[in-house]
């Protein structure tokens, strides 16, 4: 599988276009669109041993470090991920989730850890509707802290360096305690989206840290230092998780939430106190000969990934972009998300139908592709063992989420996709850090519009769907190949699946992968990221039956690829991160 430069790969895309070669009636054919690629030309990062990539440099700093002192990718996926709580705040952090898969060279072991945040004990199906029984509005539901789940994150991660952690858990908050005491410069991502949010959008207690003394965002470069959130992580260092589930700081969340200044809400400290991770098997599924393994429900994202994979596995993508395989593609997504939407849910509530990855059932779902025409939206399948009685659900789901990917020295990998939801959360501040608003994942509606129950409505004690979609691949040979995830709400499923198949079809080397222009389809209109030459994607997809748009598709791909012995990083040039390595 050679890996060609992204130049390569968009001339040979160019070639049929200026019609130097034979090219199909249903692809481009008026002129070349300009390169599809955003960032430029970056070249990957490169190392022999062990590797880092997130989403901001200070935290793949202290992953790498967490390496070189002999700690293992669990160790070093800790450390980042404590350091971008202070740094990419409005993405993830301590009061949110995160799903982990992880991989143990050693013993050939798999595990994926769920630390998704739970509803409240008193959350009812009912909890986002208005007193006529319709759904509130989404928007207004965000923010305040009605919005809010019990966060799992550090519960989760707590029991991953339980089982995989090598250096001692107080020593993987230095960094990050460090950075809170002695500030950080504002990065361009944290500066812009203050300034976009406008300071009405946040809590008083999160106004005072995130705003200047005169109310505007913090400039950039500007030096902020975060006391409240050093103390936090020392008191977690100190006395493991039950500093946070329990004591002052479960009681500081349980007041704010109850006092928010917006939509309060009925999470307690004994919700907290009742937390737990959650070991969860696998999904793993086969494209090309490769084994692509991801997290199961709650989360979508492994599901959605494997069968939309699994559907493509049986045509012919070419070496390069065209739009017949952005149509295959398109395809695939759709039946899976059609299946995704009615059936995916908390499996401690719901039975999650196991025949989504029966080889027959796939076989009837790939049977109903068309090659060379758009097969539109959507109905869900019939998979072996699915309840016929959920309704369709049209949850929306929002990108403030970050990736972190990690392949150690001794060949261990993890990929952790963490989020707060939507940008900067539920905007509540406590203790040095934003709390989430992972509640409005849930189906607002517990009913779809013919009366039958929706999966993922609100239930007490219950986890939100997600498509958070951390994946670990192996090659033919049973060897580690990938390591990968995004951020973005419901368009993570596309984000991965375009990262895989620009590296095994196209021959993309990971940061080629990351920076190619995203495309994809949520059982909907076809999404065409807004570059240079998307119009001219977009009139070809439109050619073929499609209902086209252009979209703003913010990724965040970090992805980390294994071949020969050699690691290659990438990192999503629309968002701050690098890949670091050893």
């Amino acid at each position: 599988m050679p890996m060609r430069p992204i130049c390569a790969v968009l001339l040979a895309l160019a070639l049929p276009l200026l019609g130097l070669s034979p090219a199909p009636a249903d692809t481009l054919s008026r002129a070349a669109p300009e390169p599809a690629t955003v960032g430029g030309e970056r070249a990957p990062v490169t190392a022999d041993r062990q590797m880092v990539v997130t989403a901001h440099p200070l935290a793949s700093a202290a992953g790498l470090k967490a390496l070189r002192d002999g700690g293992s990718a669990v160790d070093a996926a800790i450390a980042a991920i404590m350091v971008l709580g202070l740094v990419e705040p409005q993405s993830a952090g301590l009061g949110g989730g995160a799903f982990l898969v992880s991989w143990d060279a050693a013993s050939g072991r798999l595990t994926t850890w769920d630390g998704r945040e739970t509803a409240p004990a008193a959350a009812t199906p009912d909890l986002f509707l208005n007193a006529e029984g319709k759904p509130n509005p989404w928007p207004e539901m965000v923010p305040g802290g009605l919005s809010v789940g019990v966060p799992g994150l550090l519960a989760m991660l707590h029991a991953a360096h339980a089982q995989g952690g090598k250096l001692p858990w107080a020593r993987l908050f230095d960094d990050a305690i460090a950075l809170a005491r002695d500030g950080f410069g504002v990065s361009p991502r944290l500066s812009g989206l203050v300034a976009g949010m406008g300071a009405d959008a946040f809590s008083p207690q999160a106004q005072e840290y995130f705003l200047t003394p005169h109310g505007g965002p913090p400039l950039l470069g500007q030096v902020i230092e975060n006391g409240a959130y050093a103390d936090t992580l020392e008191r977690i260092a100190d006395d493991g998780p039950a500093a946070f589930y329990t004591g002052e700081i479960a009681a500081d969340i349980d007041a704010a939430v109850a006092h928010s200044w917006h939509n309060p809400g009925t999470l307690t400290a004994d919700d907290l106190a009742n937390y737990r991770a959650v070991e969860r098997p696998a999904v793993c599924g086969t494209y090309r000969g490769y084994r692509v393994c991801g997290m199961g429900p709650p989360s979508s994202g492994g599901l959605a990934v494997a069968m939309s994979l699994e559907y493509l596995d049986k045509f012919d993508l070419g070496q390069v972009p065209t739009a017949a395989a952005l149509n295959l593609v398109g395809n695939a997504e759709n039946l899976a998300f059609a299946d995704r939407d009615r059936y995916v849910a908390d499996p401690d509530f719901v039975d999650v139908p196991a025949g989504l990855m029966n080889p027959d059932y796939i076989a009837g779902r790939v049977a109903l592709i068309d090659p060379k025409r758009s097969g539109g939206v959507r109905e869900p399948g019939n998979p072996p063992a699915a309840d016929g009685s959920f309704g369709k659900d049209g949850t929306k789901e929002a990108p403030g989420t970050t990736q972190v990917s990690v392949v150690d020295a001794a060949g261990n990998a993890v990929s952790m996709t963490a989020s707060i939801e939507s940008a900067f959360g539920s905007r509540l501040f406590v203790d040095g850090f934003l709390l989430n608003n992972e509640l409005t994942d849930f189906s607002f509606a517990p009913e779809d519009e013919n009366g039958y129950p929706i999966a993922n409505r609100v239930e007490g004690g219950k986890r939100p769907r997600s498509s958070m979609a951390p994946t670990i691949v192996f090659d033919p040979d049973g060897k580690l190949a990938m390591v990968l995830g995004s951020p973005g709400g419901s368009r993570i499923i596309p984000y991965v699946i375009k990262a895989i198949v620009a590296h095994v079809d196209w021959g993309l080397d990971p940061q080629a992968a990351a920076s190619l222009f995203n495309f994809g389809s949520r059982n909907g209109p076809f999404e065409v990221e807004n570059v240079p030459g998307a119009d001219l994607w977009i009139s070809a997809l439109e050619d073929l039956g499609w209902t086209a748009r252009q979209a703003e598709m913010t990724s965040g791909i970090n992805m980390i690829t294994i071949r020969d012995g050699k690691l290659q990083g990438g990192s999503d040039p629309r968002r701050e991160g690098v890949a670091m390595g050893d």
